[in-house]
């Protein structure tokens, strides 16, 4: 089956519900990466680098081993190799396989890899990103609930033209963000069996095509009460870009940092990029997208 995203054409062993399917008259030529069931290697990668006990990369590979899921190998940025553990469940596989191992492959076609959300305001994108559980898919859902398009979720990539590049259409929604967001969950599926987790849907409201970088928050939280926007300046706002890059350790071994450093120093001076701290608790959603939307009209 043949399946788009992030301005590719996919051609996939492994079912992706998730993505949007490519037209038709797609044909073999028309493939950018390929994604096969295949035997990977147990034992890493020959002249490798070891960034951990499951981890290596060289210049033109990346090796993955989810312990229980799969054994993955992502190549030359147009191969995936899939090596699943006997009965796992397809879910699992495509958990790490749209997350870590399809960055692996947007790292290696030389994008800019954010680890955040993507959001159309008029003819360009803000990006939301931050911490794992610092809130930025609640964030988006909300802005989706408010009629806002949405480019990509957890993984966005930036092209050589500082544009964001559209991933598929779900919001990934844990269940008390749902439940705070009143998301009915009982009919989404669930990422992965055992958890609380689930794809919310965003095909009536997903930005298809490619949108120029605008603004950056960085969201974080503070036990105080109130919102703060502190505007980042100088050498700062390169660093962070690049604390805020997904999967940053992938880079070790893949001799792509110069294109990284270069993409973040493009990615700096053209965005308005801010830290966003938000109160831990005694806030509403609706007012942070509130106070979002304000000051990207601030700087627009």
């Amino acid at each position: 089956m043949n399946y788009k995203c992030y301005s590719l054409t996919i051609s996939s062993e492994l079912s992706l519900p998730e993505l949007m399917t490519a037209d038709a008259a797609c044909g073999c030529d028309d493939v950018d990466v390929r994604i096969v069931i295949a035997e990977v290697s147990h034992d890493g990668l020959v002249a490798g680098q070891q960034l951990g006990p499951y981890l290596w990369t060289s210049e033109s590979a990346l090796w993955l081993k989810v312990p229980g899921v799969a054994r993955f190998l992502a190549s030359d940025g147009n191969e995936i190799r899939i090596d699943p553990e006997h009965g796992v469940d397809e879910d699992s596989i495509r958990v790490f396989l749209l997350g870590s191992v399809f960055g692996a492959i947007l790292f290696q076609r030389k994008f800019l890899v954010l680890h955040g959300n993507a959001i159309r305001i008029g003819d360009s994108c803000m990006v939301c990103v931050g911490d794992s559980g610092a809130g930025k898919s609640t964030l988006a859902a909300a802005f989706m609930q408010r009629g806002y398009q949405i480019l990509a979720d957890d993984v966005v990539p930036v092209d050589s033209q500082c544009r964001a590049v559209p991933g598929f259409p779900r919001i990934k929604l844990w269940q008390d963000a749902a439940d705070h967001l009143k998301v009915n969950t009982e009919k989404l599926r669930r990422i992965r069996p055992e958890m609380q987790k689930f794809n919310f849907p965003a095909l009536q409201q997903f930005a298809e095509q490619p949108l120029p970088v605008r603004w950056v928050y960085i969201l974080d939280r503070h036990q105080k009460t109130e919102i703060l926007f502190e505007p980042i300046q100088g050498m700062a706002r390169f660093a962070a870009l690049h604390d805020n890059t997904y999967r940053v350790r992938f880079l070790e071994g893949m001799a792509l940092k110069a294109n990284h450093l270069k993409l973040c120093g493009q990615l700096a001076g053209r965005i308005h990029l801010a830290r966003l701290t938000r109160p831990e608790q005694g806030f509403t959603v609706d007012a942070l997208v509130e106070r979002i939307l304000a000051d990207t009209t601030g700087h627009s």
